[in-house]
């Protein structure tokens, strides 16, 4: 019996070794990409190890995210994903369908919170410090900033081998923040930088990336 789309997808067979922490940090770096994230939900009962939930805001994110990491090799081990049986709580409740509420009220005090957050949009992320000359000839050698503290080469990677040439990630020692991401040539790693620019790893850290002084 086929599931029906919604927002929520079910990702099973992944390794059961990694850390909840890390495999949370993990899938949203690599599922972000499809869509605005709510949630994503990994349990470590025994039950439910190698097991987790990611909840995308629309349904659109939830079926590209499906068909395009479909035996995708995370940790060594493809992910095998559908769409999970029932929406979860959180999209339930974003539907009105949670309890019985036939009128989408949403309460005002949200609304204000939010307010002041919505001023930082004024700044532009592509803007390089020092203007057009800080930026540095194209070449093979990405070089990125702005990276959080739980960054692992493994996470790096699972980001940047989905483009053609990629060859490999470098971390700096004691600097958790920067890193070197090497493809075979400037065409290769000028698509990805394009690509993955102010992408956000964690929803605090939006990724920088420069090509890297020769």
């Amino acid at each position: 019996m086929d599931i029906r789309p919604n927002n929520t997808i079910y990702i099973n067979n992944l390794n059961e070794k990694v850390k909840k922490e890390e495999l949370k940090k993990s899938l949203y770096a690599i599922f972000s990409q499809f869509g605005q994230i709510l949630d994503i939900v990994a349990l470590k009962t025994l039950k439910m190890r190698g097991q987790a939930f990611v909840i995308f805001k629309e349904i659109q994110s939830s079926t590209n995210a499906l068909r395009s990491m479909q035996g995708f090799p995370f940790y060594d081990k493809p992910m095998r994903i559908q769409y999970a049986k029932q929406d979860s709580d959180v999209i339930s409740k974003l539907k009105g369908t949670f309890q019985e509420r036939p009128k989408k009220v949403r309460p005002p005090p949200a609304k204000d919170e939010e307010a002041p957050k919505k001023k930082k949009k004024n700044k532009d992320p592509n803007r390089v410090p020092g203007g057009a000359n800080a930026e540095q000839p194209p070449n093979q050698i990405l070089f990125l900033t702005n990276l959080p503290d739980e960054t692992s080469e493994m996470m790096l990677s699972m980001l940047f081998n989905q483009f053609p040439g990629f060859k490999e990630v470098r971390l700096v020692p004691n600097r958790h923040d920067i890193a070197f991401v090497e493809f075979e040539n400037e065409m290769q790693s000028g698509a990805a930088k394009d690509a993955l620019q102010g992408f956000k790893i964690t929803p605090t850290h939006a990724m920088k990336i420069s090509f890297a002084k020769k």
